[in-house]
């Protein structure tokens, strides 16, 4: 990189212009980045922020491993297991306790395991008598056919019945994102579902063939994934990878303006209060919808980015609290419980961290993560830390039969959490489709276009990497050309 001018207090730098820069440090940016620079591409990751990996938090406190964002990555794509070898981090990595594969789903006002197998659906105290003929009679149900965009609810209630729906399906979307089933598109958010009615006409049955299927692509249902983290969190991940990039990661570094080019982009950067450029041949945008649409670009054709704010991002307060052994009733051998809100709780659902992996609590003791807010609560997630603790603790003491003070207590909040996969959303993912076909050489990635796991944003950047990576062999004369506005 060589200085060329300085203009008003301005530095402008000129990076090789076959570089590609990625705007956003999170897991998604920097798998793109370390894939990049492993095929010779110069990559550059700017990075707002004093910190990478996003929303992945792992800290280290009083004898605890306290989890802010995920948890564990599902192994749902060979990318994601492939990315951990390349990283090196294949001694690090840590499997859950075989112990703890039971997942509770609360009803009753306690929390009661969900069955694992045909036999243990019938016998399951957890649904009752009605709801579990509905099930039964899933396969007979016609498939939808007028092509109506549903709901989570409706396509539930239509195939499952409304208790299925209340007491099990509102539990594992409070879970997943946040939110609500009311709202979330189920092509959009939960896309196998509407694909396994529309090619086997139930979910049953696909389900049972689809499993083929799967295996010939290498592909592994999210429910039937193994989950993994790192010996010290999966915060290791990011800063692994960071490790890799070096002094291609720059920290504390905004960028506040795309300037499309016929040679490729500019951007304006503020870097430790000073403003500089730098340009590339590519960019891949990895934040956060939000951000984007505040994003100043100018393209030789207008981008409509201001569209992206419309995209809900409920608030969100993970709290991790830490408590003797002995002052909880419950066993908590499993990898958590969630909650419906007809129960009337005011946690979203709680993970049991310490039965899932070693080293997450002191000796005799255990750490339980929960969560606070989203689209059923959000007014609750921004509560002072010693009312989350106080609420959260009251609910624990309910479900868990936990008693006396906690031994540890740290709280995190996330004023925009998750991406909400609204009934419509398909607008936002084809607009994002449109700002590529019109400004070539920018991509666009992460959880906010490709699905909000950590495996789902691994997949995606890996994809990212290829795309920007063709781009770049592409000669100038094949490419679209570039008029730039005046």
């Amino acid at each position: 990189r060589c200085l060329l001018h300085d203009t008003k207090g301005e530095s402008v730098f000129a990076d090789d212009m076959r570089s590609v820069a990625i705007i956003g440090g999170g897991i998604t940016g920097l798998t793109a980045a370390f894939y990049l620079q492993r095929k010779g591409v110069p990559v550059t990751v700017y990075e707002a922020s004093d910190r990478v990996g996003g929303a992945i938090q792992s800290i280290r406190m009083q004898g605890y491993l306290a989890e802010f964002g995920p948890n564990t990555i599902l192994e749902t794509s060979p990318k994601v297991t492939q990315l951990v070898r390349d990283a090196g981090l294949a001694s690090r990595r840590l499997d859950p306790d075989p112990k703890a594969e039971a997942r509770y789903v609360v009803r009753y006002q306690r929390p009661i395991e969900m069955p694992g197998s045909p036999l243990g659906f019938l016998t399951t105290k957890l649904f009752t008598t009605r709801a579990k003929l509905a099930v039964l009679r899933e396969p007979f149900v016609p498939r939808r056919r007028d092509g109506k965009e549903e709901s989570v609810a409706e396509f539930v209630v239509r195939r499952l019945g409304q208790e299925f729906l209340d007491h099990a399906i509102d539990a594992l979307v409070a879970g997943v994102y946040a939110g609500d089933p009311y709202k979330l598109s189920v092509p959009q958010a939960f896309p196998k579902l509407g694909q396994l009615e529309a090619r086997y006409g139930s979910l049953i049955k696909g389900q049972i063939f689809g499993a083929r299927e799967r295996k010939r692509r290498g592909e592994v249902a999210k429910d039937r994934a193994g989950k993994f983290s790192f010996d010290a969190g999966l915060q290791v991940l990011p800063d692994t990878l960071r490790g890799h990039l070096g002094e291609a990661v720059r920290l504390n570094t905004a960028v506040t303006r795309l300037t499309q080019t016929p040679d490729g982009w500019t951007l304006d950067l503020r870097e430790g209060g000073q403003a500089t450029r730098a340009e590339h041949s590519a960019v891949i945008y990895a934040g956060t919808a939000f951000r984007l649409a505040e994003m100043e670009v100018q393209a030789s054709m207008p981008l409509h980015l201001r569209t992206f704010a419309e995209i809900r991002y409920p608030p969100v307060a993970s709290v991790v609290l830490g408590f003797r052994r002995e002052d909880v009733a419950h066993s908590c051998e499993g990898f958590g419980m969630l909650i419906p809100k007809v129960e009337g709780f005011k946690i979203l659902g709680t993970i049991f961290s310490s039965s899932l992996f070693p080293n997450r609590a002191p000796a005799g003791h255990l750490t339980l993560t929960s969560y606070v807010g989203g689209g059923r609560f959000p007014e609750l997630a921004s509560l002072p830390p010693e009312k989350l603790f106080a609420l959260t603790c009251e609910d624990l003491r309910v479900l868990l039969g936990v008693r006396g003070k906690p031994t540890f207590q740290h709280c995190v909040f996330y004023p925009r959490a998750i991406p909400q996969y609204n009934v419509g959303y398909g607008r936002y993912r084809e607009l994002m489709a449109d700002i590529e076909a019109k400004a070539p050489g920018l991509f666009l990635a992460g959880h906010f276009r490709d699905g909000i796991s950590l495996s789902d944003t691994i997949v995606s950047a890996c994809n990212v990497a290829d795309r920007a990576g063709q781009f770049l062999k592409t000669a100038p004369a094949d490419r679209p050309e570039v008029q730039v506005p005046a």
